[in-house]
């Protein structure tokens, strides 16, 4: 059986993605800003709601975007990268065995920072949580990174764009692994409305 193009990612992995991209850039270049600090707080919560609307559509999401689906194990992981070296590495529909870790280390990160600033925002903790706050920050930078340049290696050697399925959904798999295409849609609607209560609550 070939692989042909299949709908992979649904509208809620793909819209709270590029949201979470979004504030977590926004809330990450008007931290040293007093005049941008409202800016910058509704960013960070918009992408802690993000992250806890996420952590709940892992579980009860489409085929690909639960745990279940991309959680292995680190040995798995490891395995993995190994491969990447043969000319043939393997391929995985969804996220791979370390593009799961990354997933879940994304998401405690962000959820951890913005948990951070948010006590700091209301002055709980003192001196230690805005050092935690901008630590934790810093830390999430460095694995966006290490995440956007992981993103292109895979890229480059699967022969696939990997940028592309996040904006359309589409990717190459095998047709019993696609996903119905209308499941999310409404839900990611409600993802935005969500994150943005949350944040306007909590601010």
């Amino acid at each position: 059986m070939n692989r042909t193009p299949i709908h992979v990612w649904d509208w809620v992995v793909r819209v709270g993605h590029w949201t979470l991209a979004c504030a977590f850039l926004t809330a990450y270049f008007t931290a040293e800003s007093e005049s941008l600090r409202l800016i910058h707080t509704t960013s960070g919560l918009v992408a802690l709601a993000v992250v806890l609307f996420r952590i709940v559509w892992g579980f009860v999401g489409s085929r690909h975007a639960l745990f279940t689906s991309f959680i292995r194990s680190p040995k798995e992981a490891m395995t993995y990268l190994k491969h990447l070296r043969r000319t043939n590495p393997d391929h995985h529909t969804g996220h791979n065995p370390a593009g799961g870790w990354a997933v879940i280390a994304l998401l405690g990160l962000t959820a951890l920072t913005a948990t951070a600033g948010l006590a700091n925002y209301n002055e709980w903790g003192g001196h230690m949580m805005e050092k935690a706050h901008e630590v934790l920050a810093n830390l999430s930078l460095g694995l966006v990174i290490v995440h956007v340049l992981a993103v292109a290696i895979s890229s480059w050697v699967h022969r696939e764009n990997l940028v592309n399925p996040m904006f359309t959904g589409v990717k190459q798999g095998y047709a019993n692994e696609a996903i119905a295409v209308e499941r999310g849609r409404f839900t990611a609607v409600l993802l935005l409305v969500w994150a943005a209560v949350l944040a306007w609550w909590l601010r």
